[in-house]
């Protein structure tokens, strides 16, 4: 079995999801565009490159958790 390379801080900053859809959700408090809160919002820019992969993951399982709840319906950010 072969090692996975681990990323660190001196890896290339991993991008924004930002889609410049920029509406939060009053329901769920994340943004209608990228799906992030305010909080991960706000923070992006000072983020270290793992607390940004780890907001992308978050992003991603809520991504998921949307398609499963909403069968058929397409992502506004895919």
């Amino acid at each position: 079995m072969q090692a996975q390379a681990q990323m660190n801080d001196s890896d290339p900053a991993p991008a924004s999801p930002c889609v410049n859809i920029c509406r939060m959700d009053a329901g769920s408090g994340l943004c209608e565009g990228c799906l992030r809160t305010l909080d991960e919002i706000a923070a992006w820019g000072s983020a270290s490159n793992a607390e940004r992969r780890a907001v992308l993951q978050a992003v991603q399982a809520r991504r998921q958790a949307l398609a499963l709840a909403n069968p058929g319906r397409e992502s506004k950010t895919t």
